[in-house]
């Protein structure tokens, strides 16, 4: 009788260790697959972005003639944003650098008071904002579910399921947002 009682203990412990790795794999699973659906809609907006510019640079073309090397650096940028297909921190050095060349791009066309008053371009850049907006949206709800996940890969004991498993931290998506890192400028 003591042995069958034993192995009930035991076998009972098992099928607790097992419904607890069960259920901690399986929210691994579903804030990994969080991150994945995050990460595809930031890929979606930064498609919206990318499908903007052409436009916005063909707009300026033909008010901005002397702006033509900076129109291409945005044009050569832009391409090198979409075949990149590295890890978030690689692709947000690429971001950083063609949200650098978008804002120097905007500013310089400010000097032209015909493209200014031009719809089509008001309506693009209008766009454009719209979507750098819907971008740091996508941008913070990746990053969001990223921290979810590394918050759960680290903890006690789902640290032992992930390492078992091999679940691992993911990497957050930053872009350098210089403008909201400086302190505005007043003029009286």
């Amino acid at each position: 009788m003591p042995a069958l009682v034993i192995g009930l203990v035991l076998l009972g412990g098992a099928v607790v260790i097992g419904a607890l790795v069960a259920g901690v794999y399986n929210g691994l699973i579903k804030i990994g697959n969080h991150c994945d659906d995050a990460w595809a809609n930031v890929g979606t907006e930064l498609q919206r972005r990318y499908d903007l510019i052409p436009n916005l640079v063909a707009t300026a073309k033909g008010y901005a003639a002397h702006e033509r090397e900076l129109l291409e650096e945005v044009t050569r940028l832009r391409q090198d944003c979409v075949h990149n297909t590295g890890t978030p921190g690689e692709q947000a050095q690429s971001e950083n650098l063609l949200s650098r060349a978008l804002g120097n791009l905007m500013v310089r066309l400010e000097a032209y008071p015909d493209l200014k008053a031009n719809q089509n371009f008001l309506q693009l850049q209008e766009e454009l904002a719209n979507t750098e907006d819907r971008i740091q949206a996508a941008r913070r709800f990746y990053n969001g579910n990223v921290r979810e996940n590394n918050n759960k890969v680290k903890v006690f004991p789902n640290n032992i399921v992930a390492g078992m498993f091999g679940f691992k931290e993911r990497e957050y998506f930053e872009l350098e947002d210089e403008a909201a890192r400086q302190a505005p400028k007043v003029q009286f």
